[in-house]
């Protein structure tokens, strides 16, 4: 629903300071005459990363959700929880909001948004918004993802919402005022007469402007989120915010995965905490990582500022408790508090299950539709340290469609490389019958394909910078499967190996010096030779800071998703035979031997 941002600001500002005129002007007489002054505590719930999970269920799996932790997914969980703290703590105590992330990451959500899609006439709602509704959510910050699947899509989601949206650094690109609502208000009443008002700031990553470029360009811009809550906390508190409280898509470390592409930081929580006052605390987002409790000092008040994250998918709910104090005709914040609860001590909530039994049935038989077989079963187990054929597939499906076309264009006689990255160490292909399912957990993102001219230079710098995923190792020295990547913490999404050369990484030699023997079609890669490179759309924006891409010549671009373009070349093929595609172009070595 389009929001009148004039009137909601203003009238929210009037109505605050009226408010603010109410609190200030009546001190109980019980502080004046020495008794204990007026105290209220109240909990503020939150998750974030949702990513589309409802139930506890992988669909691209077709069964129960289950990791190595036993750790459990979906809404359905969250909502039992939420209403246990509600118990306790008393409905009215209690507030439930979201960090952002929430309609792309199954194929639930896809499914919505692509194959029966909410935008349609008479369309659907959407399964995320039934179940936070049903759930009575307050709030939700945007995250980058709801940008995935376009515009109009999320302004559906939006409309279908009964909480607001939130991002105050989502700015219309041409005004610069909020595309969406900056803030919410929430007023909650309190058995010594004096309600409090909680302020929620949303606030969402900068990074959208380059990860979905296409979608936003010219009509959204994304600035900083230190610098526009610099300018809202103190707003909020001039509205009679007693607490103010910032759902924040943006992790607590202070580092970027696209480098010095943008002059935003992209992970800066801990930062708007630190140089802003006037914030309580920071329900963090985006960074996919479990804080129950982390405490920043702000520099400017020397008060902490206390930041939660969930884990992801439901896993976790946050729980900020506060403690106020009625001082001198005002609430004050006194204490807060952090933890989090594990969503597997609980059972799904019926409600919630029972209210998308239809929606979830529907996905259920649409993943389930086969689209080929394949001659052989290939797993990504090990595609983290060796070259296997299941990534191939990926590299050579997307080669394969951008040689398609460039064919009788100025750029067809370039060779065509591609570049994949093992996504999950879980996802494989069947021997027999391929399903939509499997091809589509090859690749769980919605990224799309673009093709960027490199030179042969700037391909190793490019190599040399991905190698730096694996754990320096000597020569002789034993190696462990599982302790050998992730080196620095980078994720298995910021490793790509590359197809149509073929090299060695020395894992013995230092970050900068580990690409051995580079070849084309057998001879050494020439320095000055121009490739095409057949790439997503996350890693030719800027994402994880690889050397050259971002800046390099697009020369074709797709709006499809690479998972459908996968499932497409399947259907077309009918047969996936790996000998047709596969070959061993990388390996890892130490002093030229093979490590595997």
């Amino acid at each position: 629903m389009p929001l009148n941002r004039r009137t909601f600001l203003e009238g929210s500002v009037a109505a605050g300071a009226g408010a603010a005129a109410l609190v200030a002007g009546t001190a109980p007489a019980a502080q004046a005459h020495g008794r204990p002054p007026k105290r209220y505590s109240f909990t503020v719930m939150g998750t974030t990363d949702l990513h589309g999970h409802v139930f506890n269920w992988d669909y691209f799996t077709d069964r129960e959700f289950d990791d190595k932790a036993h750790n459990d997914v979906g809404l359905a969980k969250i909502s039992t929880l939420v209403e246990q703290v509600r118990k306790e703590k008393g409905r009215r105590n209690t507030l439930l909001i979201d960090a952002g992330d929430t309609i792309q990451g199954t194929q639930l959500s896809y499914y919505y948004a692509k194959i029966d899609p909410i935008t349609a006439r008479r369309g659907p709602v959407h399964p995320m918004a039934q179940a936070m509704n049903a759930i009575g959510y307050d709030a939700a910050a945007l995250g980058n993802h709801e940008f995935n699947y376009g515009i109009p899509v999320l302004r559906k989601f939006e409309e279908q919402c009964d909480f607001p949206l939130l991002g105050a650094n989502a700015l219309d690109a041409k005004t610069l005022r909020p595309a969406f609502r900056p803030y919410s208000m929430h007023r909650l009443r309190t058995p010594c007469g004096r309600d409090v008002r909680v302020a929620v700031l949303g606030l969402t990553n900068p990074g959208i402007a380059l990860w979905d470029k296409a979608n936003v360009q010219g009509r959204m811009v994304f600035p900083g989120l230190e610098e526009q809550a610099a300018k809202w906390v103190p707003k909020l508190r001039s509205m009679g915010a007693d607490v103010v409280i910032v759902s924040a898509h943006s992790g607590s470390s202070g580092t970027s995965s696209y480098g010095d592409q943008l002059p935003y930081v992209e992970n800066a929580a801990a930062l708007v905490a630190e140089q802003v006052p006037g914030i309580d605390a920071i329900l963090v987002g985006h960074a996919h990582t479990e804080i129950a409790e982390y405490r920043v000092t702000n520099k400017e008040t020397g008060k902490d500022v206390v930041l939660s994250e969930p884990l992801k998918w439901g896993q976790r709910l946050t729980l900020f408790g506060f403690d106020l104090v009625w001082e001198k005709g005002r609430w004050v914040v006194e204490k807060v508090g952090a933890r989090v609860l594990n969503s597997n001590t609980v059972a799904e909530d019926a409600r919630i299950t029972r209210l998308l039994t239809d929606e979830h049935r529907k996905v259920v038989a649409y993943v389930n539709q086969v689209i080929g077989t394949s001659t052989v079963a290939m797993s990504t187990a090990e595609a983290a340290w060796k070259d296997e054929p299941i990534i191939d597939l990926i590299n050579h499906v997307q080669a394969e469609t951008v040689r398609a076309a460039l064919a009788g264009g100025e750029h067809a006689a370039l060779p065509v490389l591609s570049q994949a990255s093992c996504f999950s160490r879980t996802a494989g292909i069947p021997a027999g019958q391929v399903t939509i399912k499997d091809a589509a957990g090859l690749y769980p993102f919605e990224n799309t394909l673009e093709a960027r001219v490199l030179t042969g230079a700037q391909l190793k710098d490019y190599l040399e910078y991905s190698a730096k995923y694996y754990v320096r190792t000597p020569a002789g020295a034993p190696v462990e499967p599982a302790k050998l990547s992730n080196a620095e913490g980078t994720p298995d999404y910021n490793y790509d190996a590359l197809y149509g050369l073929t090299y060695e990484i020395d894992i013995a030699r230092a970050v900068g010096s580990r690409i051995v023997n580079l070849s084309f079609e057998g001879r050494p890669v020439d320095p000055a030779a121009r490739f095409v490179l057949a790439v997503n759309n996350y890693r030719a924006s800027g994402g994880g800071a690889f050397p050259h891409i971002a800046g390099a010549p697009q020369v074709w671009a797709n709006s499809d998703e690479i998972r459908n373009t996968i499932i497409q070349w399947v259907r077309a093929k009918g047969t996936v035979d790996p000998g047709q595609f596969a070959s061993v172009g990388w390996k890892l070595t130490r002093d030229g031997v093979p490590v595997f």
